[in-house]
C-alpha cells in the first residue's frame, strides 16, 4: 500500500540508511535502517537542509542543526471533504510527531466508519454511534481519521507527552473533543480494566512499538505482548464490530504474521483479513521506501 495524499509532504532522496525529507518546507536527514541501497549523492549538501539526526553507537542519537527553521510547525492531510493537521518538531530518537505512511490506513478508517454510519443492516440511514479503541496511539493520526469520521475515541498512549500532543491537533483540525477521550496508561493494564468494566468497542487500532516501557516501568515486547494483547482486545468488540487494525514497524515481521495473528485472535468473529507492506513515494524513479506492514480484519459491516 503506498499513499501519496500530502501534498506538503516528500522524501527527496533515500539510501546509506538514511532518508532525506520535505516536511511543509522543512528538510530533515534522518536515519532509516532499511534503506540499505547506495545513496545518489551527499545528503548533506543538499540545498536547504535544516537539521540532521545524528545516530550514536549506543543506538541514541541527537539533532544537528545546519540552518534556522522552527521550533515547532504544522503539515496538512486532506480526504474526502476531511482536512486534518498535525503539529510537528523534531523530538528523541529522530521523531517529528508524526508518521505519514499511516495516512493509508487513515483512508481505510474513514472509509469505514463513514460506510457503517450511513447504512445500518437493511440499507437505510442509521444514526449509530460508533466507539473506536486507539492503542499505542502516539499524537494521534488514526485518533483524528477516525473523529472526524465521525467515531468516538478512546485515545491511549503511555506518553504524556504524546497523548497531549493529540488533542493539540484535534484542537488544529478543529474537531470536538466531545467524542475524545485521552488516556495516559500501560495499553495492556488499560485494557484488562475495560474487560472488567464491560466496556465494548466497535473497532480497535492498535501501533504497539518494537519495545517500550510504560510510565511505571512496565516493559513491552511486540514478539511476547502482541499475541495476547490481540486476544484481550477480542473480548472488547461489540456484538457488531467493524474493523481490527494493528500495524507494526518491527523489521522482519513480514504481513503474513500480522495476517496470522489477527485470524487466530479473532476467531469466530467472521469477517476477512488483509495484510499488506506500507510504503512511501520518493522523488527517486523506481524507489519506493518500505515503512513497517499493517493487517486489518473487516467485518461483516452489512450486518454491523
Amino acid at each position: 500500500m503506498i499513499i501519496a495524499d500530502f501534498s506538503n509532504y516528500k522524501i527527496v532522496a533515500s539510501g546509506g540508511g538514511r532518508k532525506l525529507e520535505d516536511w511543509a518546507g522543512v528538510k530533515l536527514l534522518r536515519p532509516d535502517p532499511q534503506a540499505i541501497w547506495p545513496q545518489a549523492f551527499d545528503f548533506e549538501t543538499h540545498p536547504g537542509l535544516h537539521a540532521v539526526y545524528d545516530r550514536n553507537a549506543d543506538g541514541g542519537g541527537r539533532w544537528r542543526t545546519l540552518k534556522p527553521f522552527p521550533a515547532e510547525w504544522t503539515i496538512n492531510w486532506e480526504y474526502g471533504g476531511i482536512r486534518l493537521k498535525f503539529k510537528l518538531k523534531p523530538m528523541g530518537f529522530k521523531h517529528t510527531g508524526l508518521f505519514p505512511e499511516q495516512a493509508v490506513n487513515w483512508r481505510r478508517i474513514i472509509d469505514i466508519i463513514k460506510r457503517a454510519k450511513e447504512t445500518d443492516d437493511k440499507g437505510v440511514s442509521a444514526a449509530r454511534q460508533i466507539n473506536v479503541l486507539n492503542l499505542f496511539a502516539y499524537t494521534g493520526g488514526a485518533t483524528l481519521a477516525a473523529l472526524a469520521a465521525g467515531a468516538a475515541v478512546c485515545h491511549v498512549d503511555a506518553a504524556k507527552a504524546m497523548t497531549e500532543r493529540a488533542g493539540e491537533n484535534a484542537d488544529l483540525s478543529n474537531l470536538l473533543r466531545g467524542g475524545l477521550r485521552l488516556i495516559v496508561d500501560d495499553c495492556f493494564k488499560f485494557v484488562s480494566r475495560e474487560i472488567r468494566r464491560g466496556k465494548r468497542y466497535d473497532a480497535v487500532i492498535m501501533d504497539p512499538p518494537s519495545f517500550g516501557r510504560g510510565p511505571n516501568g512496565e516493559v513491552w515486547k511486540l514478539e511476547d505482548g502482541l499475541p495476547g494483547l490481540i486476544s484481550e482486545c477480542a473480548k472488547l468488540l461489540s456484538g457488531k464490530p467493524l474493523f481490527f487494525l494493528v500495524n507494526s514497524y518491527t523489521t522482519g515481521l513480514q504481513p503474513s504474521v500480522l495476517s496470522n495473528l489477527l485470524n487466530v485472535g479473532l476467531k469466530g468473529f467472521g469477517g476477512s483479513t488483509e495484510s499488506y507492506e506500507v510504503v512511501l513515494p520518493t522523488e527517486e524513479r523506481g524507489i519506493v521506501l518500505p515503512c513497517g506492514a499493517s493487517g486489518l480484519r473487516i467485518f461483516n459491516i452489512e450486518n454491523s
